[in-house]
């Protein structure tokens, strides 16, 4: 019988059907709740502490750690014997110049887009985050906060559904609680919910609601623009009062789409099923006969941002992935 601990932090069978029986019996599971700066929140069965991680220097994915993960813990010494096998794991091209691949989160699975009402809203944004769900097989919803700052509610989320069909989006005022318990149909016992969303749309104000605490520090958004400041530094797991848990993230402004053609694919089907349409195979869906791309153009059936935002995207998902492969084949350098 699983631990009743263990089922609360999220384990599941996917989890313990990795262990073997020494495992089992000499090695104590725990689950990642917090990175900092050198050093991880770790909680188990009896267990709920910072250790210091002691992992190969490596950008390889098995020795970076991301909140979530599962891992096996020598039990005397709280040293890392393992990084369990994940369900699913968010992850991006590092911001700046860097080709590295930076974890976000792991074993999420459900998460909330979150986007305001107000300026700030925007589309291709949604769509990133979208793709990056898709790509991972977790199940996302658009979380539309803000909703008191407008009197055309139907608008946004009209536009949030045209992105995806049978795209579950929910519209509430972060600061109610009532509103907000509309989420609550996917923070259960043990399930995992990330956010992911730009600075300033309401997320820690949400986390706030859900937990029915203000523990989380949250700051004003710009007047001049709608957008916001960075208010999470760390990237950490916070209580549900229905038992779940809740993932925060910082602001990811610089969300770059690398190696992410199945959630490109995922999210753009309508215009890839139109494509697989087209009279020639290589159809670049410009001028050529039979393109069924251009004719859905022309009749009004496909809106050509949409169809603008996909090329965009794949160009730079193809890009980054090509960057990234040839990052990876480079001999790394020893220090």
């Amino acid at each position: 019988m699983p631990d009743p601990d263990l089922l609360e932090l999220g384990w599941k069978s996917f989890f313990s059907d990795q262990l073997s029986p020494e495992e089992r019996s000499q090695l104590q599971s725990a689950r990642v709740m917090a990175v900092h700066r050198g050093k991880l929140a770790v909680a188990g069965s009896g267990l709920d502490q910072f250790i210091t991680p002691s992992l190969p220097n490596s950008d390889a994915e098995e020795y970076q750690l991301a909140v979530g993960d599962w891992l096996l813990l020598n039990p005397a010494t709280l040293q890392i014997s393992r990084i369990l096998r994940r369900g699913s794991l968010f992850k991006r091209r590092a911001p700046g110049s860097g080709r590295k691949l930076q974890l976000i989160a792991a074993n999420v699975d459900t998460v909330f887009i979150v986007a305001s009402c107000n300026q700030d809203f925007n589309l291709a944004r949604i769509e990133r985050y979208l793709i990056l769900a898709r790509e991972v097989g977790v199940h996302p919803v658009v979380v539309l906060t803000k909703v008191d700052l407008t009197e055309r509610p139907d608008e946004f989320v009209d536009a949030a559904r045209g992105l995806q069909s049978g795209l579950d989006v929910e519209i509430i005022n972060a600061r109610d609680p009532l509103s907000a318990g509309s989420l609550t149909a996917w923070c259960g016992i043990g399930e995992t919910v990330a956010l992911l969303g730009s600075s300033g749309v309401g997320k820690s104000t949400l986390i706030n609601t859900l937990r029915d605490s203000q523990d989380i520090a949250t700051q004003e958004v710009r007047q001049a623009d709608g957008k916001g400041r960075h208010t999470t530094t760390v990237r950490e797991m916070h209580r549900l009062a229905q038992g779940g848990w809740l993932l925060d993230t910082p602001g990811m402004r610089e969300l770059q789409l690398t190696d992410a053609a199945a959630g490109l694919a995922a999210v753009f089907e309508d215009i890839v099923s139109l494509a697989q349409q087209c009279k020639f195979s290589n159809c670049a869906h410009e001028s050529e006969p039979g393109c069924e791309v251009q004719r859905a153009l022309q009749d009004g059936t496909l809106d050509r941002e949409r169809l603008d935002r996909m090329r965009k995207l794949t160009a730079e998902d193809d890009l980054n992935t090509l960057n990234l492969d040839e990052h990876h084949a480079r001999p790394q350098r020893r220090h």
